[in-house]
């Protein structure tokens, strides 16, 4: 029994912890309506593309693209598309987008983000707008290194740790 040190036991903990975040995120899109609002969390090339071609077959769909990565030659032109540019973070993030939906009286929303960052974008975007039906609609990370994508979650698993604690930025 010596082997239950308590450093053995919290790294067990974490690990499993870990295995739970990666298996509770989304891997496919829910249900978009043509009416939905779309809001893509910048900060990796795959989410504004993904979400372009997501929201192709949705004419009348409104799309937001939201944090300091938009960029307006970043998206097809020929689809009105509204930038946030100013949010710097998840947390500013969520704070932009509860602002946008808070004005524009959303009571559903459409979020896009990879894989690997939905469970904390998810989490802060509901702590904002807990009164908002959250549709999510993640990127996947394939063609990607597997090293590369096991990194990825591992921040994500910490930051998503830190967040529940109460720290949101950083």
């Amino acid at each position: 029994m010596k082997f239950l040190t308590p450093s053995f036991l919290l790294l067990g903990f974490f690990v499993i912890g870990g295995m739970v975040f990666k298996s509770s995120a989304p891997r496919i899109c829910d249900e978009i309506m043509t009416d939905d609002t779309l809001f893509v969390l910048t900060g990796d090339v795959r989410r504004i593309p993904f979400a372009m071609r997501t929201v192709a077959q949705y004419p009348d769909t409104d799309v937001y693209i939201i944090g300091a990565g938009a960029q307006t030659n970043a998206f097809d032109a020929t689809r009105p598309v509204m930038v946030e540019s100013e949010s710097k973070s998840t947390y500013q993030n969520a704070l932009a987008i509860k602002q946008i939906v808070e004005k524009s009286g959303l009571d559903r929303i459409v979020i896009v983000t990879t894989e690997d960052h939905m469970n904390r974008a998810e989490y802060l975007i509901r702590h904002e707008l807990p009164n908002t039906e959250i549709i999510t609609c993640p990127a996947t990370l394939y063609g990607m290194p597997v090293s590369r994508r096991i990194e990825r979650w591992a921040t994500e698993y910490i930051k998503y740790i830190v967040t529940l604690v109460g720290i949101k930025e950083g």
